[in-house]
């Protein structure tokens, strides 16, 4: 036991113990320059959940166990929270500064569907509780070959056009409540019997939180983990740098509520490699929001996403729809978007926009993309389900004009999509241009492009564009 106690550690120390020359090869032959994300280290110090008391039975909640563990190895200068084989039922926690939390093949995190459990004690908090959280933490990961669960169908609701007869039927027999003419169910008063968090299903909807989520930390690792059944966004890193995403498995339903994967909002020095998507929503997004003079970063800057795998989801790399504080040095290369809705998406408008620098993506693979292959657009609005009233724009948001610019796209190939490139600006602004797509072949069903002349400019050389015969 001794031994393999030793052996475990300096397996997880190998795991944790910052960027391994490995990850200094996906930098070569890059487009442009773009700072590399730096080594880091957790101590080489390890605690078994079980052994801590904890019980893997699905049945017993260990919230508590699991943050007091979480808390002392932070204490004691950082290690490994082990959690073994077993199904861990748990409320929302918090990682500390330190701390890798390492799920063992076959464990499962399950987060409980006791909403009261992730009401935040602060109250101007507007959202509930992420599942997993930290807040201004240095050298944290979640690493190994298990999952973690964070019970979405207990939070998002659901649009009746989106799912089969039976499915709805599987909805409506957890209780909820329907509304506009039964096209849309809640998740209220469900027949589990664990209480709401709020007056009205609409309010508890816009409570709902991310399974991930962190802000103003530096030096992350995720690592062959599966994220799925998020209440809302899976991965969702913010302000934050230094951040490594490697082999994750990210996965819900194909019509979950903003279902989005991996969203980096506001990050820097950031690498996403070897992931494999299937979600409700955006695949690999990047985001940034208004400027916030506290932040650790703003704006989305020096990106590297490499060997990535996108099956379902809304865009398979997406900018937006926020870019307020801008992108820079983004480079997304050697990647697979199959079954996605979109497949490159540039999608902003007046009061959320930035302005692009420096983008560059090349060897896209694609197959069986239902609308657009290649899309920007500058009319995006966000609605909430059940809304029917697009964003209003106050005037101070006229500053905050999308300009998607300086961005350079070669060396795809897609076969099967409805229209190759289609791109839209907004009337009188400049928000569209110096757009090259190069050296690709786009094998469509309906249009070559859909470009609005007057108001985008997409500048194409050497690309094939061949109407499917079917």
């Amino acid at each position: 036991m001794k031994k393999f106690a030793m052996t475990l550690l300096a397996l997880l120390a190998c795991a944790t113990s910052g960027v391994q020359a490995q990850y200094s090869t996906y930098y070569k032959d890059m487009p442009v320059e773009v700072r590399q994300v730096e080594p880091f280290a957790i101590a080489n110090r390890s605690v078994n959940l079980a052994e801590r008391g904890a019980t893997g039975d699905g049945a017993t909640l260990n919230t508590d166990i699991i943050q007091k563990a979480i808390d002392e190895l932070s204490q004691a200068g950082g290690g490994h929270l082990v959690i073994p084989q077993g199904v861990w039922l748990t409320g929302p926690i918090e990682l500390k500064s330190g701390v890798d939390l390492h799920l063992e093949r076959n464990a499962i995190l399950y987060f409980s569907p006791d909403k009261a459990l992730y009401v935040d004690s602060n109250p101007k908090a507007s959202r509930v509780r992420a599942c997993i959280s930290a807040n201004r933490c240095r050298n944290i990961s979640i690493t190994g070959l298990g999952t973690l669960d964070g019970n979405g169908a207990q939070w998002r609701p659901v649009k009746r056009s989106k799912v089969s007869d039976v499915e709805w039927k599987r909805f409506r027999k957890m209780g909820g409540v329907e509304r506009q003419n039964g096209s849309l169910w809640y998740p209220w008063e469900l027949k589990s019997g664990y209480p709401d968090v709020a007056d009205t299903p609409e309010k508890q909807e816009k409570k709902r939180n991310d399974l991930f989520r962190i802000n103003n930390c530096e030096n992350v690792l995720l690592s062959g983990v599966t994220f799925q059944n998020a209440p809302k966004f899976h991965v969702h890193p913010f302000n934050s740098r230094n951040i490594i995403i490697d082999g994750i498995t990210v996965r819900c339903p194909w019509n979950a509520q903003n279902g989005d994967a991996i969203d980096l909002s506001d990050c820097h020095q950031a690498l996403v490699v070897n992931c494999t998507v299937d979600a409700g929503d955006d695949g690999l997004c990047m985001k940034s929001g208004e400027y916030k003079p506290k932040a650790l970063v703003n704006g989305c800057e020096d990106i590297l996403l490499q060997d990535n795998t996108v099956y379902h989801a809304h865009g398979g790399f997406v900018i937006g729809s926020e870019d307020i504080c801008g992108m820079k040095r983004i480079v997304v290369r050697n990647s697979t978007f199959s079954g996605t809705d979109t497949g490159l998406r540039f999608k902003s408008a007046v009061g959320r926009g930035g302005k692009t620098e420096d983008i560059y993506i090349s060897g896209i693979m694609m197959a069986d993309i239902q609308a657009e292959a290649i899309i920007f657009e500058c009319n995006y609005a966000d609605r909430p389900a059940g809304s029917k009233d697009s964003d209003t724009v106050r005037p101070q948001e006229m500053v905050k004009v999308p300009e998607f610019t300086d961005i350079h796209i070669s060396d795809v190939i897609c076969r099967g999509t409805a229209t190759a490139i289609a791109a839209s600006g907004i009337a009188g602004l400049n928000s569209v241009h110096d757009i090259t797509v190069e050296n690709s072949t786009f094998i469509y069903t309906a249009n070559a492009t859909e470009i609005d002349s007057a108001t985008a400019s997409v500048t194409t050389k050497n690309v094939k564009f061949i109407k499917d015969k079917k």
